[in-house]
């Protein structure tokens, strides 16, 4: 079982919305995120889903410490992506929680280790912490989360639910 888990946003938010964020202890026990990523999901504190994450046990809020590197990254990420790669980086993490594609090209360069939000899903899946994957990525898209009907695709035929 890997050690380290960095996370963005994105994949935080997600399960957070569709109510599946215990998946991230169920699999991982703990999970590292850099402050940038926590700045960015207080902004959504209006969300129905919101919850204080400094409140949970099992995440750890940590600052990044290289902000040259990160103030190199943001040249083509944002701030909440740059921190989580530096932050993998200086933690030499096991993984790295990323869905948007121009970060996770970026973070494969640098030889880090990417699972995205429906990897995390199909992995629960296969180690039966939950029955199926189809209900959640609705409840994803019904929460405004963009997802093409080519990945919905992908992840069903993954799952065995197509």
């Amino acid at each position: 079982m890997p050690n380290i888990i960095i996370s963005n946003t994105t994949p935080i938010i997600t399960l957070l919305g569709i109510g599946k964020l215990d998946l991230l202890k169920d699999m991982y026990q703990k999970v590292v995120i850099p402050q940038a990523v926590y700045l960015e999901i207080e902004a959504g504190k209006d969300k129905s889903f919101y919850m204080d994450l400094k409140q949970i046990s099992w995440i750890e809020i940590k600052h990044v410490q290289n902000q040259a590197l990160v103030q190199h990254i943001q040249i083509i990420l944002d701030k909440g992506e740059a921190e989580t790669i530096a932050l993998a980086e200086e933690l030499k993490a096991d993984i790295i929680l990323l869905d948007e594609r121009l970060a996770r090209n970026y973070a494969m360069m640098r030889n880090l280790i990417i699972v995205g939000t429906f990897g995390v899903l199909l992995k629960a899946k296969d180690l039966g912490i939950i029955g199926e994957v189809k209900s959640l990525l609705e409840k994803a898209q019904n929460n405004g989360i963009r997802i093409s009907q080519k990945i919905v695709e992908i992840v069903l035929r993954e799952a065995n639910e197509l």
